[in-house]
């Protein structure tokens, strides 16, 4: 920690469900949030937790530098990579592309445009919320070819960045929530986004340069790629 001071996480897509979990979970441990929503005015849960509501749409390339700027040299002990879409369930060009661009490519490109900022924090630490369903090895029932491709695409990517950014001292992780009951994961998920945060909140907890480049599941367990 810094000076006796709590550690600050920044949140991307902390609107709802996962994010917004993380949120308020964070917010309750004293920790100093700056989370993210396409539209603060309508985030007003997020902005409940006392999180600082920032505007970012990562399908935005020009909201995405306002971003950048308006987060300047600020230190970031934690950056929990969140946002994302679920994208076209039939195969649609344009969709897929998209689904690509904001899941894979856009948080990959913002965690090296803050790779300074977490270089700057006391934990450097970056992890990025995934899904098994990126898994190569673990699907066993196709479909979603959106979705899946992209979730690959970012763990690949961000195997990448666990490799680049040891050198800095920054581990990075991704992590598959678990089956959610939010607006993504529908009312018939196997479980609630507190028993998944308090999982998550635990892999990143204990992520050092030891574990950067892994892959887990909220309950602890490493994932096949």
């Amino acid at each position: 920690m810094k000076e006796n001071l709590m550690p600050n996480i920044l949140i991307t897509g902390a609107n709802r469900g996962i994010g917004l979990e993380f949120a308020r979970h964070y917010t309750s441990e004293g920790w100093d949030v700056i989370a993210t929503a396409r539209d603060p005015g309508e985030a007003g849960d997020l902005s409940a937790t006392g999180a600082r509501v920032l505007a970012l749409d990562l399908a935005d390339p020009a909201s995405v530098d306002a971003f950048v700027a308006e987060i300047g040299d600020t230190p970031i002990d934690v950056l929990l990579s969140n946002a994302g879409v679920m994208g076209p369930l039939a195969p649609d060009r344009d969709g897929w592309i998209e689904t690509l661009a904001v899941n894979a490519v856009a948080p990959t490109l913002l965690a090296l445009r803050l790779k300074p900022n977490l270089k700057a924090g006391t934990l450097k630490k970056a992890i990025a919320t995934t899904s098994r369903m990126g898994s190569i090895a673990d699907n066993d029932s196709g479909g979603f070819y959106a979705y899946r491709s992209s979730k690959a695409a970012l763990n690949a990517a961000w195997k990448s960045l666990a490799i680049e950014f040891k050198a800095d001292g920054i581990a990075v992780a991704v992590v598959h929530p678990g089956w959610v009951q939010t607006d993504m994961g529908g009312p018939n998920a196997m479980i609630d986004t507190k028993t998944s945060i308090a999982g998550l909140a635990k892999i990143v907890d204990d992520l050092d340069l030891a574990t950067t480049g892994r892959f887990w599941d909220y309950s602890g367990d490493e994932i096949a790629w």
